[in-house]
């Protein structure tokens, strides 16, 4: 069975061109959890509240109960649904799935061919971000799911593999009240913010920690241009009130950055030498091993001179 066709074939509701991602949100978030642990169940009250938020975050405007991709997913042939009356779904309502302990997975076939070829985890993967979701959102999608990208791709676990935090983003987030550590950026959606991502200061590539004190919201931009090195965090000289907050930290600009443009300066050089916002009180700031290995590590050169405000 040739199950990369079969993930590719998706049976989905399609009109005029109106976006229908259930499937491939709970396939990918599926796919996650066997990742993490190849024979656990997802039962539907457990995982409720991640669905939803997937669907609000990366689905279409209307609003769609997760119990949907949770039930026609079956006829897929990917996806089972057990009750305690035995397998099948109940249906696709939100009461019955709660009340019988509807619970889901893989079908054995599929979790028996990922188990004998691992990096088909991985194509699978790639087909649902392919065409269901644009390439700014790949990454963003597997972080939110909880999935190892480059496991996935090669099909190398390890036993001792560090666990990802699927929590990360959100405690991130509100940690630092959902704007933007450096510009301020507040956008949302409705209740959905929208262009804020938990930024790692310490790679979790190299051994960074998903912990709060290695996070920082940023808004889209200015993560990856922390992540470029032309963006860093620095220490001033807080008073005692910004101490307390973590406001000590400042914001460095690389000298290397070139950018003559009025957007560059407003967006980039202006934000020399500003204080971080955030996180609020009560919230660890980022830690020094961990700001010390960006800047050593990560950021480009020298910092830019403070910006002069007028």
């Amino acid at each position: 069975m040739d199950w990369v066709e079969r993930t590719a074939q998706l049976r989905q509701w399609t009109r005029s061109g109106v976006r229908a991602p259930h499937k491939p949100l709970l396939f990918l978030y599926a796919l996650s959890r066997f990742q993490q642990d190849a024979d656990g169940e997802l039962r539907y009250s457990a995982v409720e509240q991640d669905l939803r938020r997937l669907l609000a975050e990366y689905g279409p405007g209307n609003r769609t109960t997760p119990a949907y991709p949770f039930h026609h997913l079956v006829s897929d042939g990917v996806w089972e649904v057990r009750t305690a009356r035995g397998t099948g779904s109940p249906g696709t309502g939100v009461r019955e799935l709660r009340a019988t302990g509807a619970a889901g997975r893989l079908t054995p076939q599929l979790r028996a061919a990922l188990r004998r070829e691992p990096s088909l985890l991985g194509r699978m993967t790639r087909v649902l971000l392919d065409l269901n979701f644009p390439p700014s959102l790949h990454g963003e999608l597997c972080e939110a799911v909880g999935l190892e990208p480059e496991e996935a791709e090669t099909g190398r676990l390890s036993a001792a593999r560090r666990q990802r935090d699927r929590r990360m983003r959100e405690l991130v987030l509100t940690a630092y009240e959902y704007q933007c550590a450096f510009c301020g950026y507040d956008g949302r959606i409705g209740a959905v913010p929208v262009g804020l991502e938990a930024a790692h200061v310490r790679w979790w590539a190299f051994d960074g920690p998903d912990d709060i004190d290695n996070g920082l919201c940023l808004c889209s931009l200015h993560h990856k241009l922390f992540d470029k090195g032309v963006l860093g965090i620095g220490w001033g000289s807080p008073r005692s009130s910004e101490a307390e907050s973590g406001g000590g930290h400042r914001i460095l600009v690389s000298q290397s950055f070139v950018g003559r443009s009025a957007a560059a300066r407003e967006h980039v050089i202006t934000l020399a030498g500003r204080p971080v916002i955030g996180p609020q009180p009560g919230v660890r700031p980022i830690a020094v091993a961990h700001r010390s290995w960006h800047t050593s590590q990560v950021f480009h050169g020298s910092p830019r001179p403070a910006a002069v405000t007028v």
